[in-house]
């Protein structure tokens, strides 16, 4: 069997058993890659490259996998949400999350395909500041930015532009030099793609978002939509956020600005009733999880954060730290005209108990408007969810059993 008959029969397989999948794979064209530069598959978010050698020893299961791997790529825009992050952690952030749904979707991953590491229902982002700095090397190749083995090709095709109009009539040309016209030069033979421009990285995304969403209303229409990826879609649709704006966003929500009708006194003026604003103090307990974890550097951050939205929305804020047990010289208590400062030193580093908090917290008079934790979340939960709302703020990769999680990246 020829190398195109094998990826045009696994392709197939996908688009009758997996058609979100296989949707998204048909988006993709296909072009053989250069052993030098594409010693397994790649992407550049183009097209789908693959070494003939590879591809030639892959069952039908694991091409389909691949297959689907690259396309995943492409539609979760990973392409194009690196930002500032390292590139080679990030790519394997890439590959774990990507992994970690086609097993759920019920793909068989390949050799060297990074699975079963703890991060299922996670993204990209939230992965990534929870890997250490051993990277692993992911099973393909992503061609979106610049390479640092592009010198390794050969030195009769470095430097060399590619035919800059792609396959696929609906995806953009390449933009040319900084004369300002379009330039279309041939790629040599064996060149790697040049790496997205800034346009076509904008363009891109926008016409992948339209294939994401085209191929989960296809695959609904099917009653073929894993539970997974159905989750993964709602994800997208949401609006991606940092973890700073998100902890503005849930505190000043609970702020008790409202609007009052109650009747002014009528002796002089206006007889009429207008509503009036008014806002009420607000109570928000922050608890430092200081079991050795966290930096002081990333509790300052995060403090500066706090500090700044208490001034917005007129909070007191009752600091506490823990550990196993609750730091001995805590709490420490501030009004919304006060700066929030950490203590000179934490007595801590220990192992990690949320539950001497929640206790705590019973035995007060009044429970807090918001408690919001500063944790990597390892540590023993209580059983029962308390009455007033959590806000989690996670370092790592680590589960809540109840309360509201926002990962810190």
């Amino acid at each position: 069997m020829s190398i195109e008959i094998k990826l045009s029969a696994a392709r197939t397989k996908l688009i009758l058993d997996k058609p979100f999948l296989g949707a998204l794979v048909l988006r993709l064209p296909m072009e053989e890659g250069d052993a030098k530069w594409c010693p397994t598959t790649a992407t550049d978010a183009r097209k789908f490259y693959y070494n003939p050698e590879y591809i030639d020893g892959l069952s039908n299961d694991h091409l389909q996998f691949v297959l689907a791997h690259e396309a995943l790529h492409c539609a979760l825009s990973h392409f194009a949400r690196r930002g500032h992050r390292d590139r080679k952690r990030w790519d394997m952030a890439c590959d774990l999350a990507v992994n970690e749904l086609l097993v759920k979707d019920g793909l068989t991953p390949p050799a060297g395909a990074l699975v079963d590491m703890g991060f299922d229902d996670m993204t990209a982002e939230e992965i990534y500041p929870a890997l250490n700095d051993e990277f692993e090397e992911p099973m393909d190749r992503h061609l979106y930015d610049e390479q640092d083995d592009a010198e390794n090709a050969p030195s009769d095709v470095q430097g060399k532009q590619q035919d800059i109009q792609p396959d696929s009539p609906d995806l953009p040309p390449r933009e040319g030099g900084s004369g300002g016209g379009e330039k279309k030069e041939k790629r040599g033979p064996g060149a790697p793609p040049n790496p997205l421009t800034p346009d076509e990285r904008e363009t891109l995304n926008t016409q992948w978002q339209q294939r994401l969403a085209g191929a989960a209303q296809v695959a609904m229409q099917a009653g073929k939509m894993s539970g997974a990826m159905a989750r993964l879609i709602d994800h997208l649709i949401q609006p991606q956020l940092p973890w700073r704006n998100l902890l503005a966003h849930h505190v000043t929500n609970i702020a008790r600005d409202d609007y009052s009708y109650a009747r002014p006194s009528t002796r002089r003026g206006d007889p009429a009733v207008y509503p009036r604003l008014r806002s009420a103090q607000v109570s928000v307990t922050v608890v430092l999880d200081v079991s050795g974890s966290m930096s002081d550097e990333e509790l300052r951050e995060f403090i500066s954060e706090v500090d700044a939205i208490k001034a917005q929305m007129r909070a007191r804020i009752v600091l506490h730290a823990c550990d196993a047990e609750l730091a001995a010289d805590g709490p420490w208590l501030f009004e919304p005209w006060e700066e929030i400062s950490l203590p000179q030193e934490f007595i801590g580093g220990g192992g990690t108990r949320f539950t001497p908090v929640f206790e705590w917290l019973d035995a007060q008079d009044q429970a807090p408007d918001l408690l919001i934790y500063f944790t990597d979340a390892q540590g023993e939960f209580p059983a029962q969810e308390p009455l007033y709302p959590v806000l989690w703020l996670v370092k790592g990769k680590e589960k809540v059993p109840w309360g509201r999680r926002v990962q810190l990246n």
